[in-house]
């Protein structure tokens, strides 16, 4: 630690080293480890200034795997724009790859209704649909009703005056 350094941080407090950024414009900043003016040790820390600095703004993926199991301290070093590169086009070929094995198996599944080996999947007869406006809504009758676990009493009506 170079003695300006020190005088800095002693002065001003924080005092963070660049590390690096990435392809969505984050920046990653390390604060070594240091001593505070009464002696005591603050360890060191790892942090990201986003892109984006808004919470609602976040969105997952918004930093990298690589720099994310960087700041958490699960890899001692900070990744490289090699390492990035590398392990994107990894990603998209697996993309790829997944995409092609379900194309292959869509195919191989309708081969299979075709010549009969495979019966079709079976219909579910719902009642009502979801978008109507009386579905999922309790229908009120005169007469208790009542299922394993759950006892509507009837409803009642006061009679017309005689």
């Amino acid at each position: 630690m170079s003695r300006i350094a020190g005088l800095l941080r002693r002065t001003f407090g924080i005092v963070r080293e660049h590390v690096g950024s990435d392809h969505l414009g984050n920046q990653y900043y390390k604060v070594p480890e240091q001593r505070t003016w009464a002696g005591r040790n603050v360890r060191a820390k790892r942090m990201v200034e986003a892109a984006n600095p808004k919470e609602y703004q976040y969105m997952e993926g918004s930093i990298p795997t690589e720099w994310d199991a960087w700041i958490r301290g699960r890899r001692k070093d900070p990744p490289s724009i090699e390492e990035l590169l590398k392990n994107e086009r990894y990603r998209e070929q697996v993309k790829h790859k997944a995409c092609e094995a379900e194309k292959r198996d869509l195919l191989l599944q309708s081969q299979a209704y075709a010549e009969g080996l495979v019966a079709a999947p079976a219909q579910t007869a719902v009642k009502g649909h979801a978008s109507a406006t009386s579905f999922g809504k309790t229908v009120v009758s005169e007469e208790p009703t009542s299922d394993a676990n759950t006892f509507q009493p009837g409803s009642w009506m006061p009679g017309a005056k005689k």
